[in-house]
């Protein structure tokens, strides 16, 4: 979807476009509002500066929208297209042995309990034992510098996720 598209789009099918991108209501509906946007840059530049705007609240409705990773249904809240994604991004984990799966499964219940939202991590281009690992390491952190990571890792996946948009 070239960007004239996404500018001249009406604002709720724009909405629902950003939220394919980032699960967060908020977002979307400010991106939706923001527009049009005169270049890419711009584009990805406003949504960084409205990601870093947003209440805890809507970071949590963001990570809500993702599966967890190993999962292969998509999280409840999760949009089609973000579905598909997710799926995409998540390849790492189609050649992996189910001894990772599990210890991935665990490794998220642990992690789920512990910050009390699930995993996060820009999977793309990254192997099943590779977030496992990631995973485990991110277990040691406390809960605020835990939440400066997730939301970083979020950010860059909307960005992905944007770009991708772009290029339908």
């Amino acid at each position: 979807m070239k960007l004239d598209k996404i500018n001249s789009l009406p604002p709720d099918e724009a909405e629902s476009r950003f939220r394919d991108c980032c699960g967060s209501r908020a977002w979307a509906s400010e991106m939706a509002a923001a527009r049009p946007f005169v270049n890419e840059s711009a584009l990805l530049d406003q949504a960084e500066k409205i990601w870093w705007n947003l209440s805890a609240e809507d970071w949590l409705e963001a990570f809500a929208a993702h599966p967890k990773i190993g999962d292969k249904k998509a999280a409840p809240k999760q949009q089609e297209r973000s579905a598909d994604w997710s799926k995409n991004e998540q390849a790492g984990m189609n050649e992996t042995s189910d001894t990772v799966r599990e210890e991935l499964a665990e490794a998220n219940r642990l992690y789920q309990e512990k910050f009390g939202y699930i995993f996060i991590v820009c999977a793309t281009g990254k192997s099943a034992e590779e977030m496992l690992g990631i995973c485990r390491e991110r277990l040691k952190n406390d809960a605020g510098s835990e939440i400066n990571i997730v939301v970083g890792e979020q950010k860059k996946i909307t960005e992905l996720r944007l770009k991708k948009l772009l290029s339908e």
